[in-house]
């Protein structure tokens, strides 16, 4: 994240789907008071791609050397063409279910606000943040 102080920070998690199937996705994090995800669970249609909005509710002060040990876990699932995404519940995860679970997590990285752009340097984009991770291998 784009770390700016006493700040809402949103960002976009660009979920793809490569199969010829359905993918149940759920997104968990370590710190469900300090992050709003949206949705935090649904469905992919095969070959394409779903946004998940991640709001970090806005920090008095940074921590110390700018480190984090927030984490998320995407967890995802083949799952039928008839299921709806308020069919979703956390069963569909475990292993019990029998379904095959990936599961991909993820580190927050703070980085430092990024300057904004004036129209006088060429762009008239406004910068929203960045989502910035690091897969944690286990």
């Amino acid at each position: 994240f784009s770390l700016e102080l006493k700040k809402q920070i949103s960002c976009s998690l660009h979920l793809t789907n490569r199969t010829d199937q359905y993918i149940a996705f759920k997104v968990k994090t370590t710190s469900p008071k300090k992050y709003c995800v949206r949705p935090n669970n649904g469905i992919v249609a095969p070959r394409s791609t779903f946004d998940v909005l991640v709001t970090m509710q806005a920090q008095r002060e940074a921590p110390p050397d700018m480190q984090c040990r927030d984490k998320f876990l995407v967890q995802s699932a083949v799952v039928s063409q008839d299921i709806s995404p308020k069919d979703i519940n956390g069963d569909m995860f475990t292993k019990e279910s029998g379904n095959v679970v990936d599961e991909v997590k993820l580190q927050v990285v703070y980085a430092p606000p990024s300057k904004p752009t004036s129209v006088n340097e060429g762009s008239d984009q406004e910068s929203l943040g960045s989502w910035s991770y690091q897969e944690v291998k286990s």
